[in-house]
């Protein structure tokens, strides 16, 4: 089990009803997109993780981190956005020519991907709240409740589980490689890659075959059926997540007309 799974059962707010707090993620995910806005975005961002964190019970350090696993993408990703191209010189802080066209960057190409990126890490932040607070099999039962198709409910518990077993085939064959100098030099390096995954491949068959198999020997007909728990219905609860996500709301109506975008 990955720390992330490890942190969701640990959360102090493991005990809150899941709805709750998807619909939570949710409202706030459609919000942050939809103000299209750099102080709401921000301001997304210190609530989720305040949440998190403070409420929640998650090692601020481990957030930190988690959070700098998408950061390489989002700077690549936004300083495309930021590039311009042109026939003309004019208004560009910095800029190549090729082939008779400037490629550089402009200011509105920088406050475009600075929007972009605050906005994008402002999702990420709701969803680390979601996964970080609820594990996958509350995840599961709210999508039963919400009347998901069977088939994708227990396909995404079965591809989740078996990611791990994954992870752990591909440490193992990797560990029991290189204490044999599979990846001393780089022509062995990809020698020993390539027995890797199709070792990977073999085995990820057989489990699955063996997981059939016991799955058959217990009576599976089709349905994965598990005891979920009984969360309370706390009304007072989603009046507060409905007062907050009206304030956010309302913050975005505001800061629409006072400067736009923001």
């Amino acid at each position: 089990m990955l720390h992330i799974d490890q942190y969701a059962y640990l959360s102090r707010l493991r005990g809150e009803d899941p709805l709750l707090k998807v619909l939570f993620t949710s409202a706030t995910m459609g919000i942050c997109l939809w103000a299209d806005s750099v102080l709401i975005s921000l301001l997304v961002i210190i609530s989720m993780a305040s949440v998190t964190v403070f409420v929640g019970g998650i090692s601020g350090r481990f957030y930190g981190k988690l959070l700098l696993i998408p950061l390489s993408f989002l700077v690549v990703g936004v300083l495309t956005i930021a590039l311009d191209v042109s026939r003309h010189p004019a208004g560009f802080l910095c800029a190549l020519n090729f082939a008779e066209r400037y490629v550089g960057i402009t200011v509105p190409g920088i406050l475009r991907a600075v929007r972009l990126f605050c906005q994008a890490f402002g999702c990420i932040s709701c969803l680390y709240f979601l996964s970080l607070t609820t594990p996958l099999v509350d995840l599961l039962a709210v999508l039963r409740k919400l009347r998901v198709p069977k088939l994708i409910v227990e396909l995404m518990g079965l591809v989740y589980r078996f990611i791990f077993i994954l992870l752990d085939m591909a440490d193992a064959i990797y560990t029991a490689q290189a204490s044999r100098l599979g990846y001393a030099t780089v022509r062995s390096g990809y020698r020993s890659l390539s027995a890797l995954a199709s070792m990977l491949f073999i085995r990820s068959y057989k489990q699955a075959q063996d997981l059939y198999a016991a799955l058959e020997s217990r009576g599976y007909d089709g349905e994965l059926r598990v005891v979920e728990p009984n969360y309370t219905v706390a009304l007072e609860k989603y009046a507060v997540v409905v007062f907050c996500e009206c304030l956010l709301i309302a913050c975005a109506v505001i800061v629409h007309r006072c400067g736009g975008s923001g």
